[in-house]
């Protein structure tokens, strides 16, 4: 199968959702356009892993609209439904900006074994960044809890990446048209971590 775009509209917000179909471990990017970097990283990882991808962007909007993301698991997107039936375990990419927080990548979801494995890959950043799987010590809002959050509407659930700015773009600021460029070095952990999480699904 090949990679396909629809036009979605949630709230009353129109967005482009493309997926590309891959295994049945799923990258999940909800706010493309809201959090630079997640789009890049989860077309990328899927790429390497030949991972599911599925990503949402409002191109050419200059003030995207953030819509939280238990509310974008709407019955009519169709390429979300595709996305949840052929995935067993999410890795749902966003995006943090808290200033006592710039080098943590923040480890959410309901599937806490996964979560751990990521963790595991992720170390190979220290000390640039470092991964946080206690929820205790991640904020309330970035946890990724939320029974109808789509990180967690899977199979086995998944994880909520939390990544800081620095963690997925060069960039220090937006411009319209021009992608997002995360470290290299973050999407080969990722990548291995993904890798790592397929196998542990197969088995």
């Amino acid at each position: 199968m090949t990679t396909r775009t629809e036009e979605v509209e949630i709230e009353g917000v129109r967005l482009l959702a493309t997926l590309t179909p891959g295994g049945a471990t799923g990258l999940l990017a909800l706010h493309g356009s809201n959090e630079g970097g997640t789009a890049e990283l989860a077309r990328s990882v899927g790429e390497l892993c030949d991972a599911t991808s599925l990503v949402f962007t409002q191109p050419g909007v200059p003030e995207p609209v953030h819509i939280p993301s238990p509310r974008m698991a709407v019955e009519h997107c169709g390429p979300l439904r595709e996305f949840l039936a052929q995935v067993t375990v999410v890795v749902s990419l966003h995006g943090h900006m808290r200033p006592t927080a710039p080098r943590s990548v923040f480890l959410g979801g309901g599937n806490r074994r996964a979560a751990h494995l990521l963790a595991d890959e992720l170390d190979v950043l220290r000390p640039q960044f470092e991964a946080v799987t206690d929820l205790d010590e991640i904020p309330v809002s970035l946890r990724g809890l939320h029974t109808r959050n789509p990180v967690n509407l899977t199979r086995g659930g998944g994880v909520q990446v939390e990544l800081p700015l620095a963690a997925r773009t060069r960039r220090t600021r937006w411009a319209p048209g021009v992608p997002d460029n995360p470290p290299r070095a973050v999407v080969d952990a990722l990548a291995k971590g993904v890798e790592r999480l397929a196998a542990m699904t197969e088995r």
